[in-house]
């Protein structure tokens, strides 16, 4: 999406794409970016999951989107184009099943110890491993697609975004799923695809759950005890959420992170959201799993905001890598941190990935 609507060279540090941004105010985040591949580096990020997203809005809708299913497919076929393109010049990794992920981890490893060499850039570089994944279903125009797409690596499903959807109702609306979703999430299960239940509304949400037999995850979520909305999840969720054995991804959206945030009046700096806030979040998941073993972090950071919408401590996504030392200081251990910051995700998918 940044990429391919957003305008953005990913391969650039994120101080350039800043830079070409100046001025420019078609898009919230303009000049404020803090995502890039030269950021995840920097930050030691070496898996992420990308994600594909095209939203269909029917005809009178409010939210940003494409007018047919058909429109919405074609868009998350250019994102995927520019994922290809980024494998051809080794600065992404797809990750499809176990196999690829314990090759990655092989090579990530030794890039950071020797440095892997890109030829056209003359640039040491390591690849960045990353798991496909859908941010809503809408684009996916019947189920053939779903064929499709899982062959061309798609390994995880977000069944809905914002608002009503063709699958199911997500973010600011109500309602079950019809027939539609139940037969995407059982063909999922034959995949044995991964359920994101990030952006489901309550109603899908706890029918995912009871419909959906394979491996569950939320990949960008925070609590609603702390900030609430239906965008977050209840005590109750994250509860059934660790019984399925689920991972829980912390979102690092100033609105998500600290209540009482005002669109276009709070700042990250007058509502005092940092980093430590988000922590608040974590800590609350693993008080109630009563472990560390099934949070980790989402970050969200290049889902359409910018510096004006994230903790005001973090310049770029490699500030990631500050994450550990404030864990240490809020007197988790090292084996608490490892699990927060990898061994917990890579735990999930050697278990779900076939």
């Amino acid at each position: 999406m940044n990429a391919m609507e957003w305008n953005r060279d990913l391969r650039l540090p994120v101080s350039v794409i800043n830079e070409r941004e100046a001025g420019k105010t078609d898009k919230p985040d303009r000049g404020r970016a803090t995502v890039s591949l030269d950021a995840l580096r920097k930050g030691g990020v070496g898996l992420v999951v990308a994600t594909q997203i095209a939203r269909y809005v029917a005809p009178g809708s409010s939210l940003a989107g494409w007018s047919s299913p058909e429109q919405a497919w074609a868009q998350t076929q250019a994102q995927l184009s520019w994922y290809r393109v980024m494998e051809s010049q080794g600065l992404l990794r797809q990750i499809t099943g176990r196999e690829d992920l314990e090759e990655h981890l092989v090579y990530w490893e030794e890039g950071l110890e020797s440095g892997d060499r890109n030829e056209a850039a003359g640039e040491s570089v390591n690849s960045i491993g990353y798991i496909l994944s859908l941010e809503g279903a809408d684009s996916l125009v019947d189920l053939s697609y779903l064929d499709m797409a899982y062959g061309y690596g798609l390994r995880a499903i977000g069944p809905a975004h914002y608002g009503p959807g063709r699958y199911a109702n997500g973010t600011n609306s109500t309602g079950k799923m019809g027939r539609a979703g139940a037969d995407l999430l059982k063909k999922m299960d034959e995949f044995n695809m991964i359920l994101d239940c990030t952006h489901l509304c309550d109603d899908a949400f706890w029918q995912a759950i009871d419909l959906f037999k394979g491996p569950v995850w939320a990949s960008h979520n925070n609590c609603r005890a702390i900030v609430d909305h239906n965008r977050q999840y209840s005590d109750e969720q994250i509860r059934i959420l660790i019984e399925r054995g689920a991972i829980i991804g912390a979102a690092f959206d100033a609105w998500m992170i600290v209540p009482g945030w005002e669109r276009g009046v709070s700042t990250p700096e007058n509502m005092h959201c940092n980093i430590g806030k988000l922590i608040d979040h974590i800590d609350r998941i693993c008080q109630i799993a009563g472990n560390s073993r099934h949070v980790c972090i989402g970050s969200d950071l290049d889902g359409g905001f910018g510096r004006e919408q994230c903790p005001y401590d973090l310049e770029t996504i490699a500030d990631l890598a500050y994450l550990p030392g404030l864990f240490t200081l809020r007197g988790y251990s090292e084996e608490d941190i490892d699990n927060i910051m990898q061994a917990n995700v890579l735990r999930f998918l050697r278990t779900n990935l076939k």
